[in-house]
């Protein structure tokens, strides 16, 4: 077994010394969303209905993965949750899988596991596929759903990047608004419950849903498989598969498709209601309307007519299936709504007539309302179980990573047999108002969480004022999710798989000024969120190889990357010469009594000017880079008992954390990953309750990286580590425009 292993033991991760281990993680990479052959980054409208993609080369080229791999381990990270999407195993047709990508992807892995990073496997999508304006599926499975990709621009099944006017002009964050359109509304209520809702859509001899989720299942199954195959990687390196990405429940459970559901936080440009989307969808003209985004949430701006020009966004009646290889039942018939030929709605007469407006607002089978609630638990659990049995007949011990849909309860699994003591609860987390408006805002914030779970009368009482408020709110929130996991879901780890901030804050000011001031606080604000959740570790949103100033993460206008090849390193010095004498530093046996600042219960542990035994090599200096201040951040890696509390102040440049010793083992110190950056040797205080320690460089396959040791007695015990020169107004100092030169390509 490998020395990577890590297992699960009730709500912890914990090695093979029994140490428990927290997982500072990075998505890898945005770039894989979109194929390699041809080029189709969001913004570019060449060849986008092109059938004949590659994903080979995606997330980078094999040739530059040791660069990738060893600059996110130098930045201190562990664990990599890895990007992979359904349509680059599967793009060229139901069943026939990119032999090439697979083999390609395996190089890749094998080039991460040199740099011994915990990996665990995500099967990402947004919006279900990149022709409804977002990542995940293959094209396919539009046509095998009866949908028309080519119609959706003129009907507003979709709003899509690549088809824009203009690209340059897409409105920051509209993709979102995909979820609440037909084309993804219908694509989830088809994969999720095609058998309940759409009976009629069969294809193959089986539902709709039965063949999407057959068909996603059995090729995320083949590439563990192959994986497995190829050996040294799965429980190498790869520790464990996430369910697919964000998952949305389509239409099922709206109350009223002809009004926009309460719980529908997000309008943006035209919103119709899911009844409106069905007309436009049909070809009709309709009016409607209009929204914006502002400081204090959506506000309607008017209302706009949409006309299709008689374009349907579903098949038409002549289509061809047999190019597919499928065999659609003749009760299917293309050429009109399949919400019409269920009954939900008619146009038969020249007017559009709603005649089922709550068809999907109960469970057709038991009559049961469904909610958001109502639909993790059943809808979604039935898939997660049926995916969870197919990862694991391949990988036995592989750990699950549940990813119920983002911000709703999760499911109540809680001592039942979905209880699984090897899962983890998967959670996302962005700060809405910072995301959606691209600006980080110190005056004001909104509690969202409080606000969906009911804990505000009105949302105005959500509001917190003054950015230490702020602050202590996205605490709140995570820490809030955390409970809220224990309570439903049982006792497992939770890992925040995603969370970030958009870096072209305030119309890209940092890339004309090079000043990442606001980046920095917000970037800041979000760690000081996830420490103080008590969450077992996180996964940055994110790393793309390929970011640029004028069109980011190449993908619908985000741009939450914390790499960009246009923001140019200035190195600074982050360790000290390591032939100065006190470079690295030797365990004390004893304790030199100072006074302490802070605790009583602190003590110094003064490092001897001693030669040390350990490593000599001299270190390279590490590089500033995007807001590099705030993300830089010491943590708590291997924990010698159970991790009470951590955390990091940035303005202080100090670092405290507080843990519970199970027992005395000198042989298995807690490790506290200590980036030279903030704590450049010969510039450090350590102060500890109790012990002995030492300031240490690890090395392996290139990369230098410095922890400190610490080996402490059984029972409380607490540590503090500051920089000993950085003032109040260095601080100030180290925020002000970086004096780098930034290309805006």
């Amino acid at each position: 077994m490998s020395q990577l292993r890590l297992h699960v033991d009730g709500q912890t991760f914990r090695d093979s010394l029994n140490r428990e281990i927290i997982l500072r993680g990075i998505n890898v990479a945005g770039d894989a969303k979109y194929p390699k052959t041809p080029d189709l980054r969001s913004h570019n409208p060449q060849q986008f209905f092109d059938a004949d993609v590659s994903f080979v080369g995606k997330p980078f080229a094999l040739e530059d993965a040791d660069t990738h791999f060893r600059r996110l381990r130098q930045w201190g990270y562990n664990t990599i949750r890895y990007i992979f999407t359904w349509e680059a195993i599967e793009h060229a047709g139901p069943k026939i899988y990119d032999e090439e990508w697979i083999d390609f992807t395996i190089g890749i892995l094998r080039v991460a596991k040199k740099y011994q990073f915990y990996i665990f496997m995500d099967p990402h999508q947004d919006v279900w596929s990149r022709l409804s304006g977002g990542c995940g599926a293959p094209t396919w499975t539009l046509y095998a759903a009866g949908l028309n990709p080519k119609n959706f621009k003129n009907t507003e099944a979709a709003i899509v990047h690549n088809t824009w006017s203009n690209p340059a002009e897409f409105p920051k964050m509209l993709w979102c608004t995909n979820y609440t359109r037909l084309a993804c509304q219908t694509m989830f209520t088809l994969f999720w419950a095609g058998r309940d809702f759409a009976p009629k859509a069969i294809i193959d001899g089986v539902n709709i849903q039965d063949y999407l989720q057959t068909h996603f299942i059995t090729a995320c199954k083949y590439f563990a498989q192959r994986i497995q195959a190829a050996g040294g990687l799965e429980g190498d390196v790869i520790i464990g598969w996430e369910s697919i990405n964000e998952p949305n429940r389509g239409l099922i459970g709206i109350q009223d498709i002809s009004s926009i559901p309460r719980e529908q936080q997000l309008q943006l440009g035209t919103s119709p209601t899911a009844f409106e989307g069905m007309v436009l969808g049909s070809g009709k003209s309709h009016e409607i309307k209009t929204w914006s985004f502002g400081h204090f949430g959506p506000y309607q701006t008017g209302t706009e007519v949409i006309d299709p020009k008689g374009q349907l966004a579903w098949l038409s009646a002549e289509y061809d299936d047999s190019q597919h290889g499928w065999y659609r039942d003749p009760g299917w018939k293309l050429g009109e709504c399949l919400w019409a030929q269920h009954g939900v709605w008619d146009s038969s007469k020249g007017q559009e007539i709603l005649l089922q407006k709550d068809y999907f607002s109960r469970n057709p089978l038991t009559g049961e309302k469904l909610d958001y609630e109502g639909f993790t638990n059943s809808y979604f659990l039935n898939h997660y179980r049926a995916y969870k049995g197919a990862i694991r007949s391949v990988c036995g011990s592989t750990i699950m990573f549940c990813q119920p849909p983002v911000m709703e309860l999760p499911p109540s699994s809680k001592g039942t047999a979905d209880d699984d003591p090897n899962m983890v609860h998967a959670v996302h987390f962005y700060d809405g108002l910072t995301l959606l408006t691209k600006h980080w805002n110190r005056l004001y914030n909104v509690d969202v969480i409080g606000v969906l779970r009911g804990k505000y009368l009105s949302p105005v009482f959500a509001m917190k004022l003054g950015e230490r408020s702020i602050r202590r709110c996205l605490r709140h929130q995570l820490k809030f999710l955390r409970d809220e996991s224990l309570q439903r879901m049982g006792v497992h780890p939770l890992i925040f798989t995603e969370i970030g901030i958009p870096y072209d804050m305030d119309d890209k000011y940092a890339y004309k000024t090079g000043d990442y001031r606001s980046q920095i606080r917000a970037m800041d604000a979000n760690h000081f969120a996830l420490e103080g959740s008590k969450s077992n570790g996180f996964a940055l949103w994110g790393y793309m190889a390929a970011h640029d100033h004028e069109w980011g993460d190449q993908w619908n206008g985000e741009d939450l990357s914390i790499f960009s090849p246009n923001d140019l390193e200035a190195p600074i010095r982050a360790f000290a010469d390591s032939t100065r004498p006190d470079s690295t530093v030797r365990p004390r046996d004893h304790l030199v009594d100072m006074e302490d600042e802070t605790s009583d219960s602190l003590k110094a542990l003064t490092p001897p000017s001693t030669s040390s035994n350990f490593s000599r090599a001299t270190l390279q200096p590490q590089q500033v880079h995007r807001a590099a201040e705030a993300y830089l951040r010491p943590t708590p890696i291997y924990i010698n008992g159970r991790l009470k509390s951590y955390g990091f102040d940035l303005k202080k440049c100090t670092f405290t954390m507080r843990l519970i010793a199970n027992q005395t083992a000198p042989s298995a110190p807690s490790e506290i990953y200590l980036p030279g950056f903030h704590f450049p040797i010969g510039e450090t205080s350590v102060m500890a309750s109790g012990g002995k320690w030492e300031i240490y460089i690890l090395e392996f396959h290139t990369v230098k990286l410095q922890y400190l040791r610490w080996w402490h007695g059984e029972g409380k015990a607490d540590i503090k580590i500051r920089r000993k020169k950085r003032t109040g107004a260095e601080y100030a100092a180290l925020q002000k425009p970086h004096k780098t030169r930034c290309m805006i390509m």
